[in-house]
């Protein structure tokens, strides 16, 4: 299995945990992050990913979600010709932010089975979509795995 967390998964952790819905996406994540590191599967970065977190306008969090994100990756995705042909395609299809469709794009390039995001729009927009990753919440994901691992 392989993932992709969004820039928003990465940043979760160090949002607001006094929110219920920000604190359960935060648990959810560093749970998948642990299954992930213990069945050795892989979670991909990208240049995407990169950008992004070089952005974050806090130079405090921005070097607290660096580090969290450089220590969860295992690998990270090279941007291509595919990739850019790809977020294109993906820009005829739907509205989603140029950032997003590049993250789509990278995770499809890469064969992800799992695109984790916690932005609900991105998730609800993706579903209307024909992707060959699927894009899920965290805790939506999680419980989707826990529900399979009592059966």
């Amino acid at each position: 299995m392989k993932y992709y967390f969004d820039n928003c998964c990465y940043n979760r952790p160090y949002d607001d945990q006094t929110q219920e819905k920000i604190h359960l996406e935060s648990e959810s994540i560093l749970a998948i992050i642990k299954k992930c590191k213990l069945l050795n599967y892989g979670i991909l970065g990208s240049s995407a990913l990169d950008l992004e977190i070089c952005q974050i306008p806090d130079i405090y969090k921005r070097q607290k979600v660096s580090f969290f994100y450089e220590r969860t990756i295992t690998g990270k995705i090279i941007y291509n010709q595919a990739i850019q042909k790809r977020v294109k395609e993906l820009q005829e299809m739907s509205a989603v932010r140029m950032l997003d469709r590049f993250h789509l794009a990278f995770a499809e390039n890469a064969q992800i089975d799992i695109l984790l995001t916690t932005d609900l729009r991105f998730e609800k927009a993706c579903s209307k979509m024909n992707l060959n990753v699927k894009v899920l919440n965290p805790i939506n994901y999680f419980m989707e795995v826990s529900d399979d691992s009592s059966s």
